[in-house]
């Protein structure tokens, strides 16, 4: 069957999923700092929404992210399907009490009979000189919550398909957006009502030397340099988690045990950041099938910086995953030799 789509950028992607789950269920509400118009956010995703459907729906707050939680997790034991905007990734320190400690835990603790049906979304990653305060990928801090879910899209079109997923969910998940993504040349999205199962990676690129694994906007370097490797007579597999909890297993150790190697990719610094978690889990599985260790390509273990020129040096970038993967081959090869 031939989906309808449409040409969007990341922050019309999101609002289209915002829009749709709004008008598909009375439960629905959104709740931030500066959403409703005339602002719309301050990414632009959630314009128009409160003209369409009410400011008692689409409700901006005061500046604070303890209010904005702490409103959403009780609306949600209510029977609400709250929406929480905390604007940037970073933030999320102020109310991690009320996720971790509350959202995460009270299924669990009324033994299954209260469950939090509540999505949380932030833009995070570097990319627009926002500074050290404010470009933080903090998924790993996420992804240690039993009870949390966490997705990370890395296109408009999964953008739409997880956060839709993630509304509907009876339980919390916390739907990672990349500043950049808001802004990527367009791309086409299915009309209308839109789903990406949680946990559900996608193979982006097929190939059978080596591995690559990553999440949000790196799936977009791994891709070019596979390009890359390809010229040198690497196959290289691109892997795209998309979802981080509940991981997709069985895919990444499917394409890792045909490979045999595997680099991992993420842009958050790479000391206990979610790429060691991977390499753990596909070393625990085929430890025996490995050409040789699993590499980890991250971002450096440093604050983001405000200079535009040491920021694009923090990020991971096409030559840092391109000299990661020749070196593990090259590794693999060398063990070879030495029997």
């Amino acid at each position: 069957m031939t989906v309808e789509t449409t040409p969007m950028l990341g922050f019309q992607a999101i609002g289209s999923a915002l829009d749709d789950a709004l008008g598909r269920d009375p439960s629905v509400f959104l709740l931030g700092e500066d959403i409703a118009d005339p602002s719309g956010g301050v990414f632009k995703v959630s314009a128009g929404l409160s003209t369409k459907y009410g400011t008692d729906r689409v409700r901006a707050t005061p500046i604070s992210e303890q209010a904005i939680m702490g409103a959403a997790v009780g609306a949600a034991i209510a029977g609400m399907r709250p929406v929480a905007e905390i604007m940037l990734m970073d933030f999320l320190a102020v109310c991690l009490d009320q996720v971790s400690n509350h959202a995460a835990k009270l299924r669990y603790m009324s033994g299954g009979q209260t469950g939090v049906p509540l999505t949380i979304r932030c833009a995070a990653g570097a990319g627009m000189q926002f500074g050290a305060q404010h470009s933080e990928m903090l998924e790993a801090w996420l992804t240690h919550i039993p009870g949390l879910k966490v997705v990370v899209p890395s296109n408009p079109a999964d953008a739409k398909g997880l956060l839709t997923a993630a509304i509907f969910d009876p339980d919390p998940v916390v739907v990672v957006e990349q500043s950049l993504l808001y802004f990527t040349p367009p791309q086409p999205v299915p009309v209308g009502h839109h789903v990406v199962p949680l946990g559900s990676a996608a193979t982006v690129r097929p190939g059978s030397d080596i591995t690559l694994i990553s999440y949000g906007r790196q799936v977009h370097d791994a891709v070019a340099a596979a390009g890359q490797l390809a010229e040198h007579g690497i196959d290289a597999e691109v892997i795209d988690l998309r979802s981080l909890v509940p991981l997709d297993e069985k895919t990444v150790l499917e394409s890792v045990g045909r490979t045999r190697h595997a680099v991992v990719i993420h842009e958050a610094v790479r000391r206990n950041g979610f790429g060691a978690e991977l390499a753990a889990t596909i070393t625990e599985n085929l430890f025996d099938d490995l050409g040789a260790p699993v590499r980890r390509v991250a971002g450096a273990d440093t604050p983001v910086p405000y200079a535009k020129v040491l920021e694009d040096a923090f990020v991971p970038g096409v030559d840092a995953i391109v000299a990661g993967a020749r070196d593990t081959l090259a590794r693999s090869r060398a063990a070879v030799r030495n029997g």
